[in-house]
């Protein structure tokens, strides 16, 4: 049988593309032809993944976005960005640390919410 092998792209509508695409290479560093793109590639002595997670609808972990969706994205040095945001104007929503990982939240263009996430360690089984 035929099986799925990973995440290919996350697709969402939005009012004006081209904004949001220069909003994302603007403030995160991010871009090409067809949106944000990532080379994937295993970590030091561990699997590379994607995660497709689904969350109760009366889940407040998207807030304040209104977005049934949020996406994380994977980055090297968490403080750096953060600090690099703060100087394209950009709300820092919170941050937290895990054993596992260090997380900051932010909101894009268009309102939706977005999840910065820096691993530190292995990730719960």
């Amino acid at each position: 049988m035929a099986s799925v092998t990973g995440l290919g792209g996350i697709f969402y509508k939005v009012e004006d593309p081209d904004r949001t695409r220069a909003w994302y290479q603007e403030k995160l560093g991010v871009g090409g032809e067809w949106g944000a793109m990532f080379p994937w590639k295993a970590d030091e002595g561990g699997e590379a993944y994607s995660l497709f997670s689904p969350f109760k609808a009366a889940s407040d972990y998207f807030d304040p976005s209104e977005a049934r969706f949020m996406v994380n994205l994977r980055v090297d040095d968490l403080a750096a960005m953060i600090e690099e945001l703060k100087g394209k104007d950009v709300e820092i929503l919170g941050t937290q640390y895990e054993d596992y990982g260090k997380f900051a939240w932010i909101l894009d263009c268009d309102g939706i919410k977005i999840e910065l996430w820096e691993q530190v360690g292995p990730v719960p089984a």
